[in-house]
């Protein structure tokens, strides 16, 4: 096993457009590393950088104490786990697990072994002798998962692993991912566009934007702390409510009301004019529902546009009007974010206790202190906790995680 360590790392094409620009990320030896963005971020160039399938323009890549930049893959000791498997159909699951040792000359008696081992640490030992074309999608992906675990690499790499598979494949892959990497303790590098993936799997997760390092933070931090709009609106589902507001002493003014805001957020967003208010849906609540569980704070009257009762949730949606200013920046957000198109409207998740119904006038809760303000002309988050943000783009404060 070992650490992987990407300094200032730069990929531009011919026409030089920079694909990956300037990013910087220490992986630590048995740290399972989450890159995350949506489509063009360049996780997975930074992702064929590191296992030498894409050449790097400039800076350092380092495998352990090894500069590898001009390594073959072959010569880097990793593992690749694709999307599509890459399966050999006429070889058995046995022989596609094997392929790597057999290519490397292992002993048979070494080669069986092994192939035994990983295979009963997936799970597969009753479908050795199957071929890749009569096993269900997420087998095939342990195959594919054992094939790496045999070559007894420094460093685990995934590229959208789980892309193929339906929505409870992919959830029971997760969990079985998580499993073996603890249980194994290897350096891994996963790839995903899916926030869910990389909010259950990381230590750590970097979000990336246009080939850009946003935030690099454990997944907490990320949700609880994010540095700008962008890393906001991605991070989270349903996503963060973004509001016009303004601040006026220890209050925000939003377009439902009044609401009171920690003094040390008043305080940082204070002189900015009109700022980007944002809040998550579960950081409202049913008035009444939260005056009977104990909570006090602000509350605002509104009329609720639509509603979708989960059983255990309730979803209100409830349309506002935005200025220009911040509409345009909201758009924008949209297009970065690979969103179809923009409605503002505040989407509020409530106790499935709630009777708020839809054409309803409903009293809203809302918990101030969850409230995130952001510059409209830059993004940033006036309000972060730099302590606990991990690194941000742009930011002079470090926690040092990174």
């Amino acid at each position: 096993m070992a650490a992987i360590t990407m300094n200032h790392i730069v990929k531009k094409y011919g026409d030089g457009f920079p694909a990956v620009n300037d990013i910087s990320i220490d992986v630590a030896d048995g740290e399972f590393m989450i890159l995350v963005g949506p489509s063009g971020c360049g996780k997975s160039t930074l992702l064929r950088m590191i296992v030498g399938l894409e050449d790097i323009t400039s800076g350092d890549m380092m495998i352990g104490d090894r500069r590898v930049n001009d390594l073959a893959p072959r010569d880097r000791n990793l593992a690749m786990v694709f999307q599509n498997y890459a399966l050999y159909p006429h070889l058995t699951v046995y022989e596609n697990i094997a392929f790597p040792l057999r290519l490397a000359k292992v002993p048979d008696d070494e080669l069986d072994k092994l192939v035994r081992d990983a295979a009963s640490t997936l799970e597969l030992d009753e479908h050795l002798d199957r071929k890749p074309g009569n096993l269900s999608g997420g087998q095939r992906q342990r195959v594919a998962m054992g094939r790496a675990i045999v070559r007894q690499s420094d460093a685990f790499l995934f590229d959208e692993p789980l892309s193929n598979l339906d929505a409870k494949l992919r959830g029971q892959m997760r969990t079985e991912i998580a499993r073996l990497q603890k249980r194994l303790g290897i350096t891994t590098v996963y790839v995903t566009h899916d926030q869910t993936e990389a909010m259950t799997l990381g230590d750590r997760v970097a979000v990336l934007k246009r080939g850009v390092l946003q935030q690099l933070a454990t997944p907490r931090e990320l949700y609880e702390n994010p540095g700008n709009l962008f890393v906001a609106g991605f991070i989270g589902s349903p996503p963060m409510n973004f509001l016009p507001a303004t601040v006026k002493g220890s209050t925000v003014e939003l377009p439902f009301g009044s609401v009171e805001i920690p003094a040390e957020k008043a305080e940082a967003a204070a002189g900015h004019g009109l700022l980007i208010a944002g809040i998550r849906p579960e950081h409202f609540e049913d008035a009444s529902v939260a005056s009977s569980s104990g909570r006090t704070g602000s509350t605002f009257s509104t009329k609720v546009d639509a509603v979708e009762w989960l059983g255990n949730e309730t979803y209100a949606y409830i349309p506002f009007e935005a200025p220009d200013e911040v509409r345009a920046q909201l758009q924008q957000l949209e297009k970065d974010l690979d969103g179809e198109g923009l409605r503002t409207q505040l989407v509020v998740s409530l106790d499935g206790s709630s009777r708020i119904a839809e054409g309803q006038d409903a009293e809203i809760w809302v918990d101030g202190r969850r409230i995130h303000l952001f510059d409209p002309s830059t993004g940033e988050n006036l309000t972060v906790d730099h302590e606990h943000a991990g690194r941000i783009l742009g930011a002079e404060v470090d926690s040092g995680k990174a």
